[in-house]
């Protein structure tokens, strides 16, 4: 049973996750297992070197683990994440697609694949959210 009756309604709820949603996280797509969501990148997402920073890629995965993990159980709050990072992404847009690994009594674990728009690996998420 999901907590959002449609994407519209999530889009609502989660807007008032500010620090995603002013870098320009968006999410596009939710299902009961899981969700997709998206950046366009800009030059406030790059770093000195002139690469997209790490930190944007772990928002895009962080809010895409909270998606999934509230709508499948609203109340619910990371007890511990990892992220790995696989390369540099290319392109100027990045996907993250989380899906529902494990759905515990008082836990839940997630998997959050971060891509870029050449379709190059650029990240893999892994967060356990706690249930209130």
């Amino acid at each position: 049973m999901s907590t959002f009756s449609t994407v519209e309604e999530a889009r609502e709820y989660f807007k008032n996750d500010r620090f995603a949603t002013v870098n320009g996280m968006a999410l596009d797509e939710l299902t009961e297992d899981g969700c997709v969501c998206s950046v366009v990148l800009g030059e406030n997402h790059r770093n000195a070197l002139g690469g997209v920073m790490g930190g944007v890629l772990f928002t895009l995965a962080d809010f895409a683990f909270a998606v999934a993990s509230n709508n499948r159980h609203e109340g619910t709050v990371a007890i511990d994440v990892h992220i790995h990072f696989l390369a540099a992404p290319k392109g100027t847009r990045l996907t993250a697609r989380a899906s529902c690994v494990k759905d515990g009594r008082t836990t839940a674990v997630y998997e959050v694949k971060v891509t870029d728009d050449t379709g190059r690996d650029a990240a893999l998420f892994i967060g356990t959210g706690y249930k209130l």
